[in-house]
């Protein structure tokens, strides 16, 4: 994808920016000269165009074999570079497990595909030039002979002759520029394939029109919408008539009898239904592949469901905009994923309207105040790197530290605390209990003892909920969970 953004579109341009003026200024020129060597010869003309004719078919065999081994090279590079990107990200690991031989022949393995194709490519679009000059050499020599004897036989004057003479080099010079770019337009056309295939990939579909808006009670008790942040949030759904209703947001979400598949004819979820009430801590517990990631990519409408509903608050999430819904959730990722720049401007990536008293409350609810203040420049200390110069709990701190900023009626953990010390889950936990106050939660986590206290145990196997309910209901029912808990079965 990558390669499809800088390789591809810097040989688009390059030809845009040079081949493609070239090639209007050679074709205008073509055109000028033909109609003044028709004027003076049509026979002459002819013989000039049986030879184009050969040139066009002999660029066209040649062009052929060469445009199937560009775009051969655009994809091989396409792969090379992706090999090289994820090999430096990777590098540490790279070294732990001693892979620098193998990395190395990998790469030669992948460089030396590439090189094959370039080299063929190249080498074909390079007999196009000597070919082209040859034939128009050979058409100066047919045009001279002819012109000798037409003159010889008086059906053409010596004047008129050297002119033609002139038109048909100067006919030949643009044909000659063409070829030069050749090289240049097949790796373009390569490339704008590519480019071009990516484009017509169909584009994410948002029907939604639900918004997500802040209101404030009004004087009969109800609700006004209001353009001030505050506390309160409803869903603002547009009526038929025009007219507006609003739907108060508590964070009550249920899915109902939910089916998905990433894959056509591989269902992931099947039937699944359950409900969170607002305020309620919802725990997914399951092996890996189980569907536990699928449920809170659905919450987020990175995905559509096939069949049932998912509502929230009532309000079935196909109808509410992808930008509003996302408003309304906070989530940390398992993989946290920082950008380059300062500790402040990171977590207020949250919610870029952010106070940095509001940045600075976030910190100290997700206890990161401490250690941003110990950091060479505190929260304008640079991260660089996807903060590769902090620790992966610092890391991750500061993600939810971004969550916290956004302050969202839902909020999604995805193994939050999985790369974390004991000591600085248990600081987190604290924090996350000020924070999960009066919002729904969902917590997946592999360690069971991240999710002793909530509400519900969702236990997921196959796409399925096989077992719910709280801790102490689980435990005694000694089924899966008890089998996870007790270590008689361990998650995979």
């Amino acid at each position: 994808l990558m390669s499809r953004y800088s390789n591809d579109t810097d040989s688009l341009r390059e030809m845009l920016s040079q081949g493609l003026p070239q090639l209007f200024n050679g074709l205008l020129t073509i055109i000028s000269v033909f109609i003044m060597m028709l004027v003076l010869s049509p026979l002459l003309t002819l013989l000039v165009v049986v030879m184009l004719v050969l040139m066009l078919v002999a660029a066209r065999l040649i062009g052929r074999r060469s445009a199937g081994y560009f775009i051969r090279q655009q994809r091989e590079l396409g792969k090379i570079n992706g090999y090289i990107e994820e090999r430096v990200t990777g590098i540490k690991v790279i070294k732990v497990f001693n892979h620098e031989q193998q990395t190395i022949e990998e790469f030669d393995q992948l460089n030396g595909e590439l090189f094959h194709a370039a080299q063929n490519a190249h080498t074909f679009a390079n007999i196009l030039m000597p070919v082209m000059g040859n034939l128009s050499y050979l058409n100066y020599a047919l045009v001279a002979v002819v012109g000798a004897a037409m003159v010889i036989s008086g059906r053409l004057d010596l004047g008129s002759i050297g002119s033609f003479l002139q038109y048909t080099r100067n006919f030949s010079m643009p044909i000659a520029t063409i070829s030069q770019q050749f090289n240049a337009i097949l790796n373009a056309l390569a490339g704008a394939e590519r480019i071009f295939r990516l484009m017509d990939e169909p584009l994410e579909q948002d029907r939604g029109t639900v918004e997500l808006v802040n209101v404030r009670p009004d004087a009969q008790g109800g609700l006004q919408e209001t353009p001030e942040r505050s506390e309160q949030w409803a869903w603002k759904k547009t009526l038929p008539d025009g007219s507006s209703s609003l739907i108060a947001l508590h964070g009550d979400v249920r899915f109902h009898d939910v089916d998905f598949s990433y894959v056509a004819g591989k269902p992931v979820l099947h039937q699944v239904s359950f409900y969170a009430k607002p305020g309620q801590k919802i725990a997914l517990v399951g092996s890996t592949g189980a569907g536990k990631t699928t449920i809170t990519n659905l919450l987020n409408r990175f995905y559509d469901i096939e069949q049932g509903s998912i509502t929230y608050d009532g309000v079935d999430i196909r109808d509410i905009r992808q930008s509003e819904l996302r408003r309304s959730l906070a989530m940390v990722l398992q993989d946290t994923h920082l950008f380059t720049g300062t500790v402040r401007e990171n977590i207020r990536y949250g919610r870029l309207a952010a106070t940095d008293e509001e940045v600075l409350a976030a910190a100290k609810l997700a206890n990161a105040d401490y250690f941003i203040r110990h950091l060479p420049q505190g929260y304008d200390t640079v991260i660089s790197g996807d903060g590769a110069n902090l620790s992966a709990g610092q890391r991750q701190l500061l993600a939810i530290a971004r969550a916290a900023v956004n302050d969202p009626p839902v909020l999604v953990l995805d193994e939050a605390t999985s790369s974390i010390d004991t000591r600085t889950e248990s600081l987190i936990e604290q924090g996350m209990d000020k924070l999960m106050e009066g919002r729904t939660v969902f917590v997946i986590a592999h360690r069971l003892s991240t999710v002793r206290n909530a509400n519900a145990i969702m236990v997921i196997e196959q796409g399925r909920i096989i077992e719910r309910g709280d801790h102490q209901e689980l435990l005694d029912l000694q089924g899966k969970y008890y089998r996870l808990y007790t270590g008689s079965f361990e998650l995979e």
